[in-house]
């Protein structure tokens, strides 16, 4: 028999027997997985089990209770870091508490210690744990007994009370300047001011106290001998410069931040630059200069490096109050009861500052640092 069939006949069979050869391996390959997928499902949703039969750990970690994860055996602060995280109120409320309990307690208890070692007799002191060792509320009248406390006291007021007026003159005056004016180089004054801030007073001392010591004929008639030394000036002058630049800063922020309107309708009715300051800009930021003029007055009034370099720790001589209180300290003894009554009540008077104008430092803290 002849072949009668073309090359175009072979190639077509050739072409139909491979395409029967693919679709028979692509059928068995489908039939072969379909069955491992089967197998597998069925391994998922049986337990594991180890050698023994048993559950693994995987599988009963896994396990819900009522729709949520099994109770894990966690430790304390673990247990109380999920509540935190579930609760968050209750995370900020422990927090505030434990903030102000140690807050108070290092705020509080050094002057909690301090009166029960007033109160405590001489001698007794070295018994005291939480309680005084004895009662002798006599030691708050037997510190103007020995020493004319009330002078020291008086010293210090009057250094405290000229330093805040200096500063809060030259710095309102600076702080208009730099906050409300524009000139050339205010950008880099406002920081050579705050540069100023952080040298270290110390720095100052030799060249001051080489300044202070000299006579000027100019003064002769004032201080006698022509010098600052044993003067309120020698206290007042360095003080006021270091704390100058702080109360700059604070007002520079206040003033800025009043309306020009508000000054160019005074500046209309016929008011100076210096009338509007004194009359619209200081009345409106008096929360900024109540701010500058308490951290002034307080840090000068516990101020003692100056103090102590400056005098010769004579009452009659502007020494400060914490020369008085180092008086109790003898050569022979220590009266750590009057030393410790003379401490309180040196505090009284700043703590009734700050309680007066506690509203005033906590508005023009938070005020002027907001700018609108």
């Amino acid at each position: 028999m002849t072949d009668d069939s073309t090359p175009t006949d072979h190639r077509r069979h050739r072409h139909q027997n491979q395409n029967q050869y693919q679709y028979q391996y692509q059928h068995q390959y489908r039939h072969q997985h379909q069955h491992t997928d089967e197998d597998e499902d069925k391994d998922e949703h049986r337990p594991a089990e180890t050698d023994g039969g048993q559950p693994t750990d995987r599988q009963s970690d896994s396990v819900l209770v009522d729709g949520e994860d099994a109770e894990l055996d966690r430790g304390p602060l673990q247990r109380w870091v999920a509540n935190s995280i579930s609760n968050p109120g209750r995370a900020y409320r422990a927090m505030f508490y434990t903030a102000t309990i140690f807050f108070l307690f290092t705020t509080l208890f050094p002057f909690y210690w301090l009166l029960m070692v007033a109160l405590t007799p001489e001698g007794r002191q070295q018994d005291i744990i939480l309680t005084p060792n004895g009662f002798n509320p006599g030691s708050f009248v037997e510190v103007f007994q020995v020493l004319p406390f009330y002078r020291y006291m008086f010293n210090s007021f009057v250094i405290a009370t000229a330093s805040t007026i200096v500063v809060l003159i030259i710095a309102s005056l600076a702080g208009y300047a730099f906050g409300r004016l524009e000139f050339p180089g205010r950008v880099p004054l406002m920081l050579l001011v705050l540069v100023i801030s952080f040298f270290p007073p110390a720095a100052f001392f030799i060249p001051l106290n080489d300044l202070f010591n000299t006579s000027f004929f100019v003064l002769e008639p004032i201080t006698g001998d022509g010098t600052l030394y044993n003067t309120p000036g020698a206290m007042v002058l360095p003080l006021s410069a270091i704390f100058m630049p702080l109360a700059i800063f604070i007002l520079t922020t206040f003033y800025s931040q009043i309306p020009d309107g508000l000054e160019d309708a005074a500046r209309v009715e016929g008011t100076t630059r210096l009338g509007a300051l004194f009359r619209v800009i200081i009345p409106l930021s008096a929360p900024g200069v109540a701010t500058a003029g308490v951290l002034t007055f307080i840090a000068v009034y516990n101020e003692f490096f100056f103090s102590f370099l400056m005098t010769d720790g004579q009452p009659e001589n502007w020494a400060p109050i914490l020369e008085g209180i180092l008086g109790y300290q003898g050569q022979y003894q220590v009266m750590y009861h009057l030393m410790a009554a003379a401490s309180i009540i040196g505090v009284i008077p700043v703590a009734i500052l700050v309680i007066i104008a506690q509203e005033k430092i906590v508005s023009g803290l938070t005020a002027g640092a907001l700018k609108e």
